[in-house]
């Protein structure tokens, strides 16, 4: 594996490291807040706008822990993927016949982040019962066209939860053979009314990837910049006092 100890970065911009990152929606919101990210995915992501690691995340953690690179980065993001325990997918596979196939990486994932000895995040969207909801953030406090709703874990660190206001209406789209129209699009899926490509790269705040996959699992990067803007507040806090 490459070791990303031969960046070069703005030395006054602490290093994330953003794991099971996808397209980066996560990471454009933090590097905006002011970190430079490190993504790491298994798949290949040639859209993710700053430093990637093709690798398991988790093989790829456990290395830099082990060799004590670990100690180049300030923060840890992590989002592993939510096919075990996500709603959406649960009540899929409960009507097809499916489920029972998808791994839970939630917790091997805590575990090797607690062993890194850094503050972290772990997301997963409603529906994920393993994860302990510090946080959760919807797109109506930032003004988008998606509700798109976010737990967060929040490892050795805190912050205050914001008031989730009213929405201002439905998702748009079918719902059982009856049309409803509303403010948001719904990120997720095809057919029903689901949004075209614009449709969602304009909702979700993000214009660097126009695949609809990588679309449908980001996190709007509103969300990760209130997130990293709030740990960077806390920590520039402690140092002053």
């Amino acid at each position: 594996m490459t070791h990303p100890t031969t960046i070069r970065r703005d030395a006054e911009r602490p290093l994330l490291l953003d794991l099971f990152c996808c397209a980066g929606g996560a990471a454009t919101g933090y590097h905006r807040a002011g970190f430079d990210v490190v993504g790491v995915d298994i798949a290949p992501r040639p859209n993710y706008p700053f430093t990637f690691h093709r690798a398991d995340a988790l093989e790829f953690l456990a290395d830099l822990i082990a060799t004590r690179e670990i100690a180049r980065f300030a923060f840890v993001h992590t989002s592993p993927p939510c096919q075990a325990g996500c709603a959406l997918t649960v009540g899929t596979n409960r009507s097809k016949g499916w489920g029972g196939t998808h791994v839970d990486l939630v917790p091997p994932t805590r575990v090797l982040l607690e062993t890194s000895g850094l503050p972290y995040v772990i997301e997963q969207p409603n529906g994920r019962a393993e994860i302990r909801k510090d946080l959760t953030l919807c797109g109506e406090q930032f003004g988008l066209g998606v509700l798109r709703h976010r737990n967060f874990e929040l490892g050795r660190w805190s912050v205050t939860r914001p008031i989730h206001p009213k929405h201002r209406g439905r998702v748009r789209g079918w719902r059982h053979g009856e049309f409803f129209d509303g403010p948001y699009v719904a990120a997720y899926g095809n057919g029903g009314g689901k949004p075209t490509v614009p449709e969602l790269q304009a909702a979700m705040g993000i214009d660097w990837t126009d695949v609809r996959e990588e679309l449908t699992e980001a996190i709007p990067p509103a969300f990760s910049q209130w997130l990293g803007a709030a740990f960077l507040s806390r920590v520039r806090t402690e140092v002053a006092a």
